[in-house]
């Protein structure tokens, strides 16, 4: 018998490619209860309805991604019409106690809100802080678009049974802007599986003839701050004078044609390897190459208070890192990162030099990352705070 049905909707990639919401899912499932996902297609996960390890998927078209404030606009309004159709649609085939909602964006508060009447509902899992986002891509805190982020993260606050986020300062959000009651704010961190982290040999020929490579991992996008990594490339190769190091950027998004074509301005095309989005195999293949990893997410509001997974990825594969000083990256990696002056490509290419010449140093680093994941941060660790959370939710509902 089911401990408690769960709709989870997500909406900006799919499933199982989102590594969060699956592991989310999968974790409910294994532990007895019933999991439905609504999320997007995407390349890849093209079937409209499937049921993977037990987890009941269905997916509905999405328009192109968004770039842009009308775009968005189009893409959620699409996006919240198929997540109410889809849901009327499992509730009368499979059922849910409870709707699971994942940002970006705030909206999914108002697909729990049309089955509130039959007693379901709304746990909150904040992902992204949306104001914050839109300060990072837009460049601005005012105007409508702004202060519709603002009113749709209190409405959600507003409308949620409980909540889970990333970290601390999620947390702190949660209940200084959101007024939560801090004993329903639950803190689950994004640890990795360490069974998808495999560490492997490195595949030198993935080098193109260097005796190096710097490695990244993640979406590319305006605010990931791949720019400021472009630049150190440039300031290694033409004022270090350093021509045994390449790049590979591994990840696809809104940029990254616009971000080709930077890195023929600046002369590095030829070092830079831009995978685009790629399976998890070609993924490992780099990032077991790569002698350095870089997170050069920018220092903004957003990723400041923002736990990365590419992070947590790295350490997980014993690989030292090199990130701007930010808050929640200071966290997560703690010893097994240099930190840069935020913004700072130059500082950036110096410590990544640093380490490309210290093997004893990368190695020590890596290991204290690994440790520090293996003992603390993956997902065997921070998801009991997913099981705690529900635990609570459905002991408290047979009170009633």
């Amino acid at each position: 018998m089911s401990k408690g049905k769960i709709l989870i909707v997500v909406e900006n990639l799919p499933v199982p490619f989102d590594t969060r919401v699956w592991q989310e899912a999968t974790t409910l499932v294994k532990n007895g209860y019933t999991v439905s996902v609504i999320c997007p297609k995407g390349k890849g996960f093209e079937k409209e309805e499937e049921v993977l390890e037990g987890v009941n998927i269905f997916r509905h078209d999405l328009p192109t991604e968004a770039d842009g404030p009308i775009g968005y606009v189009k893409e959620y309004g699409s996006a919240l019409y198929h997540e109410i159709r889809l849901a009327k649609k499992i509730y009368k085939t499979i059922g849910f106690d409870i709707i699971h909602g994942c940002n970006p964006p705030d909206d999914i508060y108002m697909v729990a809100k049309c089955f509130k009447k039959y007693g379901v509902d709304y746990v909150f899992d904040h992902h992204d802080i949306c104001p914050e986002l839109f300060e990072a891509k837009f460049g601005k805190k005012t105007g409508m678009l702004y202060k519709s982020q603002l009113w749709l993260e209190r409405q959600t606050y507003k409308n949620c049974r409980f909540a889970f986020v990333t970290n601390e300062s999620y947390k702190k959000i949660a209940i200084e802007r959101g007024k939560m009651d801090p004993d329903k704010v639950y803190v689950l961190r994004s640890g990795p599986k360490l069974e998808r982290l495999k560490i492997q040999p490195p595949k030198d020929q993935l080098k193109n003839g260097k005796t190096y490579m710097v490695g990244y991992l993640g979406v590319i996008g305006k605010q990931e701050g791949i720019q400021y990594l472009l630049e150190a490339a440039k300031y290694i190769r033409e004022t270090l004078k350093r021509e045994d190091i390449c790049y590979a950027i591994v990840g696809g998004g809104t940029s990254l044609e616009e971000l080709k074509e930077e890195s023929v301005k600046l002369g590095v095309s030829d070092i830079v390897t831009f995978t685009g989005r790629v399976p998890d195999d070609v993924m490992l293949d780099y990032l077991n190459t790569a002698d350095v990893c870089v997170n050069p997410d920018e220092y903004n509001p957003m990723n400041d208070k923002s736990t990365m997974n590419k992070v947590l990825e790295y350490m997980a594969l014993g690989k030292p890192i090199v990130q701007f000083d930010l808050t929640e990256g200071k966290y997560s990696a703690q010893e097994a990162s240099l930190y840069a002056d935020p913004n700072n490509s130059k500082d950036m290419a110096e410590k990544i030099v640093e380490l490309i010449d210290n093997p004893e140093k990368r190695k020590a680093m890596g290991e204290f990352g690994r440790n520090r994941v293996v003992n603390e941060l993956s997902w065997e660790h921070t998801s009991k705070a997913l099981l705690k959370g529900y635990e609570d939710y459905f002991s408290s509902r047979t009170k009633y």
